[in-house]
């Protein structure tokens, strides 16, 4: 039997560098080449390719979604979600691998694109997993579902797939796994149990009113006035309503009104972003938005307002049980020191609907690809969704790899 030495990713499993080379070199063609939320074509032609040169069967879902089904003898199967869009940002890392690539909003203006939250170490670690998994039969037994996701950042993808048909046309998992890189320091891992991340949801309220001159308000319902009002009182919501010990955010980010400045518009208009912990909370703060909304209107005798739903975001809820599991595997593979207990964060993922969906657990975990010497001087590194966002290539690779191997073998694995 031939020993492979190299790049240890778990006690069990070593690959040689040039494995890893191969999977930075991945890596680095698709932050180069990002594509926005269900726009991402070649991404899933790339991805497709990649399996195909595998020997791993996939077809399509959710329109840039790809579904690659790796097949190894009886036993459980699981699934495993990367996602894959990029974001509208103009990068600003210096990296001699960055995006210069550009895609369409949905208003039609062009703006820049950059793999600002690190989906592209998601679906390089992915691939290398699955190359790692067909290299390495004697390794595991069962069927791992590769769920390549669009539009995850506009909480499109997850739901996209389901709706299109992936639990009717793959094998049905008994747990969903995915995984998220953050700025931590690489070889750490963040994992808890419960609620990993918040329910998210994103609205645009059109405020209507009636248009005068400037110098006659009289003649006016002006929109402006009001919606300031809604924007005023809508910061009361966290403050005022709900307990100090329970986390949630309201946030305008935008407000659009008027065309000069002495004219009262007809309408005004502006975005919010909601976090909540649970589905309970998420229920409370909407209606208190919406009756805030509604009365601030009235009291300006303003006609109701016109709320857009513009996305939601499900829970990102760990199992438990499940999650111990990972936790236990993680534990075994990387040392206890390599775990983080996970806070509640403010941030969202769909990755949820892929479990909830069909009734089954999921697990959620982020991983570190960063250099330990950056967090010295006691700050992290350019975060998720900043232009400046630069995982150590390497780091990524490794361990987005090694994370994803343990958690898959916790179910997988043969002993």
């Amino acid at each position: 039997m031939t020993i492979i030495t190299g790049v240890r990713l778990t006690p069990a499993v070593e690959v040689p560098e040039s494995f890893i080379e191969d999977y930075v070199g991945v890596y680095k063609h698709l932050h180069a080449h990002p594509e926005l939320s269900a726009q991402e074509f070649q991404t899933a032609e790339y991805v497709e390719r990649h399996l195909a040169g595998l020997g791993i069967e996939s077809f399509r879902c959710g329109v840039t979604g790809v579904v690659g089904i790796l097949r190894n003898g009886d036993g459980p199967v699981i699934g495993f979600r990367a996602d894959t869009d990029g974001l509208p940002i103009a990068e600003q890392t210096g990296l001699d691998y960055s995006s210069h690539a550009n895609g369409q909003l949905p208003d039609g203006s062009i703006a820049p694109v950059m793999h600002g939250c690190g989906h592209d170490t998601h679906i390089a670690s992915a691939l290398a997993l699955a190359a790692l998994l067909k290299e390495r039969s004697r390794l595991w037994g069962g069927t791992l579902v590769l769920i390549f996701q669009p539009g995850e950042e506009t909480a499109y993808g997850a739901k996209a797939m389901i709706d299109d048909g992936l639990w009717d046309r793959a094998p049905k998992p008994e747990v969903v796994l995915a995984q998220h890189v953050m700025p931590i320091s690489e070889g750490k891992l963040l994992i808890r149990g419960g609620h990993m991340a918040s329910l998210a949801d994103s609205w645009k309220i059109t405020v209507h009113g009636q248009q005068a001159h400037g110098s006659q308000p009289e003649r006016s319902i002006d929109p402006i006035v009001a919606a300031s009002a809604m924007v005023l009182r809508l910061q009361t919501i966290v403050s005022r309503e709900l307990a100090p010990s329970t986390p949630a955010v309201v946030t305008v980010g935008t407000f659009h009104a008027g065309l000069k400045e002495n004219i009262i518009p007809e309408s005004a208009e502006f975005s919010l972003n909601v976090r909540t912990p649970d589905e309970d909370t998420r229920a409370m703060v909407l209606a208190a938005i919406r009756r805030i909304i509604s009365a601030e209107a009235a009291a300006s005798a303003a006609p109701e307002p016109t709320i857009t739903e513009l996305n939601s975001f499900p829970r990102c809820y760990n199992d438990p049980a499940s999650a111990d599991r990972v936790i236990e595997a993680f534990t075994a593979d990387f040392g206890a020191d390599a775990l983080i207990d996970a806070p509640l964060g403010m941030g969202s993922e769909d990755a949820g609907w892929l479990s909830d969906a069909i009734g089954v657990p999921g697990v959620f975990w982020a991983f570190g690809a960063f250099d330990p010497e950056l967090f010295d001087d006691g700050d992290a590194p350019a975060g998720n969704h900043s232009p400046f966002f630069a995982p150590d290539a390497r780091a990524a690779v490794v361990g987005g790899t090694s994370a994803a191997l343990s958690g898959v073998l916790a179910y997988l694995g043969r002993n």
